[in-house]
Parts: structure tokens; sequence; C-alpha cells
């Protein structure tokens, strides 16, 4: 390999994204590439792509032709999800040179002997495979002080919008003992808080262990200060995970639970695992067990079969339930899902009003909740510094905290913070000296 190459790197999409893009990056910068920022001039450009939506397809597309405007000369790597489903689609952009699919992506760098650009794209698209697996590295080159551990990949639930089994493949776990490696080694690496991610991360079985093994291995990592688990699927999660965040410190008080349709017969319609009565019965008890958790969700505005009062239903749910905030999706139609072939879809006017209803719904209950906890006093662990260089992180509960004394602050620190207002999508507050923050069950922001 040629000396001083720089390479770049993009991520489109989930935490499990950022996280594989991490080990991507790390295997290139064992390979003596010097990793740069997508803004800066590089030889190579990994572009890590996601396919949920049509927007992400475009936006990966936008992405490739920025890049060459800039420098026509960079060696330009598309992989993963939108890869493995539309390599024909990439094949036809001018100025990509390697298009990997989901199967083959973390061994990128393999296919990239000298960085030159190429008349035609190679393209790597192998089968998706069943079998558990290891990862070779650790994820060590990530700009927070959060780290994304990855535990499972695919998903066997063929919800009836999702394309993810396509772009995947089937569910497949991680093994165990090399969950532990790594997470040994990212906390080593001075990682204070570690994110446990997948694709369908409540499905995880390796040899007999399930999710709340992993979930309590993790916590008996000794430098770990914090557990924080993704985006979960409410029919997978045990009630034992409230007791956990009631009885360890290290697991943080929030979840992220997709609900996508408050209506029972859209959930139907989609081929979810849960009526609207069992997902609300669920979040309450959290919210019962754990006072200051934060729940959060993903709704879509404008399922194909959504009708007024379906979507009427979905709002109430977000209104009236301990649900903290939403990410809204308009629906997009994608190749060989069930709801593709849906006929009388709803018309994109529609789809945006709703949407932005949705929207505004969710930053209703975001402020509320950010507001009980003005006077408190919040555990925050900083990441980055604002324009006007005051530190912002987040708390347990993924409060995000903005810092007005921050002059004694480092990145990467834990401080306690007391919130006394709330702004735009802040709570900002000071910190202050105590001993040690309060129990969990006794910071309760009301």
């Amino acid at each position: 390999m040629e000396q001083g190459l720089k390479a770049s790197f993009y991520t489109f999409g989930c935490r499990l994204n950022q996280a594989e893009t991490a080990l991507i990056s790390n295997t290139f910068s064992k390979a003596d590439y010097d990793v740069v920022d997508i803004a800066d001039q590089a030889d190579v450009c990994v572009i890590n792509s996601c396919t949920v939506t049509a927007k992400a397809d475009a936006d990966c597309r936008q992405l490739v032709r920025k890049v060459l405007r800039k420098n026509p000369e960079t060696f330009i790597a598309v992989v993963g999800c939108y890869s493995q489903t539309s390599s024909d689609r990439l094949r036809e952009i001018e100025g990509i040179d390697l298009i990997v699919g989901s199967n083959d992506k973390m061994n990128v760098l393999q296919y990239i002997e000298t960085p030159a650009k190429r008349p035609e794209p190679i393209v790597v698209l192998n089968k998706l495979s069943r079998q558990p697996f290891t990862i070779e590295n650790t994820g060590t080159e990530l700009p927070t002080t959060r780290a994304n551990i990855k535990i499972q990949d695919g998903c066997n639930f063929m919800c009836s919008f999702c394309v993810v089994p396509f772009a995947r493949g089937r569910a497949r776990s991680r093994a165990f003992w090399d969950i532990q490696r790594e997470a040994i080694e990212l906390t080593e690496a001075g990682y204070k808080e570690l994110v446990i991610t997948g694709v369908n991360i409540g499905t995880y079985e390796f040899e007999g262990k399930k999710f709340l093994d992993v979930v309590k291995m993790l916590l008996s990592v000794p430098a770990l200060k914090r557990l924080r688990i993704s985006s979960i699927e409410p029919a997978t999660l045990d009630e034992e995970i409230f007791d956990l965040m009631r009885e360890n410190e290290k697991l943080c008080n929030h979840l992220h639970l997709p609900l996508q349709s408050g209506s029972d017969k859209v959930l139907r319609d989609m081929k979810r695992h849960y009526s609207q009565d069992e997902f609300l019965r669920f979040i309450e008890l959290g919210a019962a067990k754990v006072p200051d958790i934060m729940i959060a969700t993903d709704i879509i505005a404008g399922f194909p079969t959504e009708t007024k009062q379906d979507f009427e239903e979905t709002c109430t749910v977000l209104s009236d339930s301990p649900l903290t905030y939403a990410h809204i999706f308009n629906y997009s139609d994608r190749k060989g899902t069930a709801s593709s072939h849906l006929q009388n879809k709803v018309d994109p006017a529609t789809k945006k009003m709703r949407s932005k209803i949705l929207h505004a719904l969710s930053e209703e209950k975001k402020t509320v909740f950010y507001k009980r906890f003005i006077g408190q006093i919040l555990r925050v662990l900083t990441e980055e510094k604002d324009a006007e260089g005051r530190w912002t992180g987040y708390a347990d509960n993924y409060i995000k905290v903005k810092i007005e004394n921050s002059l004694n602050v480092q990145a990467n620190q834990f401080v306690n913070v007391k919130i006394h207002e709330v702004g735009g999508e802040f709570a900002i507050g000071q910190t202050i000296a105590t001993k040690r923050h309060k129990k969990k069950q006794d910071m309760v922001g009301v």
C-alpha cells in the first residue's frame, strides 16, 4: 500500500451502522491510513449506506456526487444496505469504484488494493450469512465518549413495510465471549459509556445466552461506567429490565421502543408483534417502576392503510402515554416489501400533514419531560462544546444537557449539573459539587 494515504468515512442511518463504521475505520487505521473528516480531501471515501427510506437512498447518491465534485480522484466505496438491495442503481452513478453488500462490508479494505479510479465499479454481493459471528477488531474510531457495541445482526420479523431483512438477512447473534472481549477493550481505551446495538437486539441468542444475559455481563465489566440500550422491539424485552434499571446505576434509564402506529388495525397490517394495549401496558409499567425513565419511539406517518381515525389513535397514544418523544418517518415504499403492493396509498400531502402534526406533538411532550427536571441534579457525561464554548452531553436518561459554567470541565467527564431552564433542544444548568449523585430511583424530576 502507498504511504500517507487518507481515508474518510460517512454513515447513513442507524446506530448499528455507526458501530460498523467505527470498526471499518479501525481496519484502515491499522493499515496505516490517516482517517480524516468527510469534508477533507481523501484518497478513499467509504460511505456506509442505509435504505430504510427512499430519502436515505437519495441522500447517499447526493453525497457521492458531492465528494466527487470536491475531489474527482477520490476512490468511492459504497457499502451496506443500499449496496445490498440496489447495486444496479449504484452502478449507474459515475464515479463509484466499489460496491460492497452487507455480508462483506466489514472487509471492504480487502477489495482496495490500490485506491485508483476505475472505469467500472467492483461489485461484491455474496449470500447473507445466517451463522453466529465474531468481529476481529474493536470500534475505537468514534469521535464521541460513547461507543457502540454490536451484539446481533439481521431480523426474522418481516414487518410488511421493512426492507431490513432483505438488506441485512436473517437474525444471527455475535458470540457472547466476543462481545465481552470488545467491551473490555473499549472501556480500557477510555470509553465510559457503551451502547448495545444491532438490528433486532432483543432476539439475541447464542449458546443458551439471551439478551438480558448480555446486559448483565456488560454491567459486570469493571471499567464500564454507563450502559445504554439502543432501539429494541417491545415484544422482545422482558419486564425484568426495569428492575435492573432500579438496581444498577450503570444501566441507563432510557429505552427506545418502536411503536410505528397506535392503531391495532394498522399494527396488524404492518405485521407487528404486539397490540396497542400490550405496548401501553409495558411502557406504563416502566414509568411506574422507573419514574425518571425516558421512553422514545418511532412512528410511521401515512402507512398505506392508515385512515384518519387510525392516525388520530396514534396521536392519542403519543399524547396520553408515558412516551417522551418520537422519531417520525413518512411512509416510503421499499422494493420487495409486502406493503409496497398495497393499493390506495395515502397521498404525499396527507403524509406530510400527519408528519408535521406528530413532530409538533413530539416536541411538546419532550419539552414537558425536560421541564420536569428543572431544579433537579442530573449526572451528565460530557461530549462536545457548542459554538459558544459550553460543554454539552447526555444525562443517564438521555436528556441533552448544556453546561453554562464549563471552564473547568473536560471531555469524557461525568459532572453533576443542576438544571435551571429548558431552551431549544437542551436542558440548561450549572455544575455543582456533590459527593455523589443520588440513586436513580431518588432522582425523580417532579
